[in-house]
């Protein structure tokens, strides 16, 4: 009897420290508005593993693409409201929370990878970063480069200004895109994320502009016949912790999550340069026919002239723009 009651209070023990271990898993969220198989997806699961690896498996990272936490602004309020862990945003949806966020997405100010990188790292990292804090209530992680918007379209090749004349190009809710786009002489369409590719397919607009990946996974080929490389802004994708959620962890959590973001960062560069190519590749296959502006000074030179000094006070003041420009050497 003794013995079976042994065992019996083995078992129901075993049990209690089953829950227990099961229970004590660290559970992070992380939102994403792009889908699985996107450079976003990729950077995501590449952190999930990371975190999961170095926290021994104390720390469960769950991924929610395809916009399934709502939209980026949503998940970003959500996020400084301390009711989502993480999420990845691009740079022009965290503008309306702290301005001077918006001084990387002026046309033509990054011009290249390494300007991208510049811009994002060391001094100016630093810089961005604790704007966010004192003004935004979150800060970034780790940034996600995913290269130049590349436009798309339905109706013809775009190779000069002449060409885009009229044209109507979804843009996201962003009023310096939309200042470009206009400066060229274009019809620029704010549209929600959810709606492009319907729109795009009913003729409601004739293109939109994203990076080669972007545009590859989401299968515009099937809705678009023309891609231009226009290299006006570059797509930068950071993932934000809101505030609330940083100081509720603990030191080792914030440890692990740093040195994940930091190496997550580092392989989504090499990522990107690797995968566009294929992506663009792939877009050829079927059947997009690719081109590059024989113009494309004139373009940057109608951008800069005419949004530049129009937008200023809107990114918190030209001393931004020289801030930059002075990192990236160029002033």
């Amino acid at each position: 009897m003794f013995k079976k009651l042994c065992i019996t209070a083995i078992v129901v023990l075993a049990m209690v420290m089953t829950v227990q271990s099961a229970s004590a898993k660290q559970i992070i969220r992380v939102g994403m508005g792009d889908a699985p198989d996107s450079d976003q997806g990729y950077g995501a699961r590449f952190f999930k593993e990371l975190v999961e690896s170095e926290s021994n498996g104390d720390i469960e990272v769950q991924l929610f693409p395809g916009g399934q936490l709502g939209t980026e602004t949503e998940m970003l309020q959500n996020a400084r409201r301390g009711t989502l862990d993480l999420c990845y945003v691009g740079i022009g949806n965290a503008v309306p929370f702290v301005k001077e966020l918006g001084t990387l997405t002026m046309p033509y100010l990054i011009e290249n990878h390494y300007d991208a990188i510049k811009a994002t790292t060391g001094g100016l990292g630093s810089y961005w970063n604790e704007l966010c804090i004192k003004k935004g209530g979150f800060r970034i992680l780790h940034w996600g480069y995913s290269s130049f918007r590349f436009m798309t379209n339905s109706k013809r090749p775009v190779k000069s200004l002449a060409d885009i004349k009229g044209m109507k190009i979804r843009i996201p809710q962003n009023k310096i895109l939309m200042a470009t786009y206009k400066s060229w002489g274009a019809n620029p369409v704010p549209m929600a994320w959810s709606e492009t590719f319907t729109a795009l397919q009913q003729g409601v607009v004739d293109g939109q502009d994203n990076p080669y990946i972007v545009n590859y996974t989401s299968k515009f080929a099937e809705v678009q016949d023309y891609l231009t490389e226009v290299h006006y802004q570059y797509s930068l994708q950071p993932m934000i912790v809101g505030e609330r959620s940083w100081k509720k962890w603990d030191d080792r959590t914030k440890e692990i999550l740093q040195r994940a973001a930091l190496e997550t960062q580092q392989y989504w560069i090499a990522y990107q340069i690797l995968e566009a190519q294929n992506a663009k590749e792939g877009m050829i296959k079927d059947g997009v026919e690719v081109s590059t502006l024989d113009d494309e000074a004139e373009w940057k030179k109608l951008a800069m002239e005419k949004v530049w000094p129009e937008y200023y006070d809107f990114i918190g003041g030209k001393k931004n723009i020289d801030m930059v420009l002075k990192a990236l050497g160029k002033k």
